[in-house]
């Protein structure tokens, strides 16, 4: 039982360093049919550098899941960025896929492991 209060937390940080690591290495396939929208935000994301910023975020943050000691500011530090891809798939892609399920992990990880966040909500 005490090793399945992690499998959320392990799961996020797997997910966030391949496809960190992906991003960087060029191992996904370009995405074809994106509208107008999703055209524009990404070519706004990738040609100021943004873009890889958060990549490496993702990658850091997602390490940090990994590392039992760390892997409760992991679950914190990981919110926004699964904020954003939520909003993201929301707004402009007009359509979920991936975001709903991060949330749920995220959202999961933080419950099972609420006692190490006793001293912020006192």
């Amino acid at each position: 039982m005490k090793f399945t209060k992690h499998i959320p937390a392990i799961l996020l940080g797997i997910l966030f360093v391949a496809f960190g690591l992906a991003y960087f290495f060029k191992l996904m396939p370009e995405p074809k049919d994106l509208n107008t929208n999703e055209v524009s935000f990404m070519t706004l994301f990738a040609g100021t550098g943004y873009l890889k910023f958060v990549k490496v975020l993702e990658v850091v943050f997602g390490i940090l899941l990994l590392i039992p000691k760390t892997r409760s500011l992991g679950l914190l530090l990981i919110a926004p960025i699964i904020v954003n891809i939520v909003c993201y798939e929301a707004f402009i892609h007009n359509g979920f896929s991936i975001g709903a399920a991060l949330i749920i992990l995220n959202a999961l990880g933080i419950y099972l492991n609420k006692d190490k966040y006793a001293s912020i909500l006192s």
